[in-house]
């Protein structure tokens, strides 16, 4: 994604040089657990618009395939850099679906970063492979997935730690 310089206040008083994002941005979670890490973005670019996915795993699913339940994106999203967010990319099945949603209302690829917290080998190799023109920003990286498609060690439901309803 483009940058450009630009000033921002630390503390009242001091400003500091920092880079932007040239052009405008859109920012699209992966409902719910993805509007943590959206929200940090907007805070970054208030001016930013944004969109919601909503995907669910299907739990009964050997393969926990990601099914589609609700999407609403702004209708300039196609002339915008994306920042899709979601933390956690264990299988890549949810990443990936959002993004043929992006591609569907005409987001080229090459126009999205992906923003993650915890990603795994093969969640990053799944995204690659459908999405090579993607841009990935993770955090970090574990080792693998269980046999239930959790990433190991992992952290959890990653929703269901932050707004405490585990």
């Amino acid at each position: 994604m483009a940058s450009l310089p630009t000033t921002v206040s630390v503390v009242p008083g001091r400003a500091a040089t920092a880079l932007s994002a040239a052009g405008e941005i859109c920012i699209v979670s992966i409902v719910r657990s993805g509007d943590i890490l959206a929200e940090a973005v907007r805070r970054l670019n208030p001016a930013a618009s944004t969109g919601k996915i909503l995907i669910q795993r299907d739990e009964n699913d050997p393969e926990k395939k990601a099914q589609l339940l609700y999407s609403k994106l702004p209708p300039h999203i196609k002339e915008r850099k994306v920042v899709l967010c979601d933390p956690m990319l264990a299988t890549g099945g949810s990443a990936i679906r959002a993004l043929r949603v992006l591609q569907d209302a005409g987001v080229q690829p090459s126009n999205v970063t992906f923003f993650n917290v915890i990603s795994c080998p093969q969640g990053l190799q799944a995204l690659a492979d459908a999405f090579p023109q993607v841009a990935i920003v993770t955090l970090a990286v574990d080792p693998g997935l269980n046999d239930d498609k959790f990433i190991v060690p992992g952290l959890g439901d990653f929703g269901d730690r932050y707004f405490g309803t585990m």
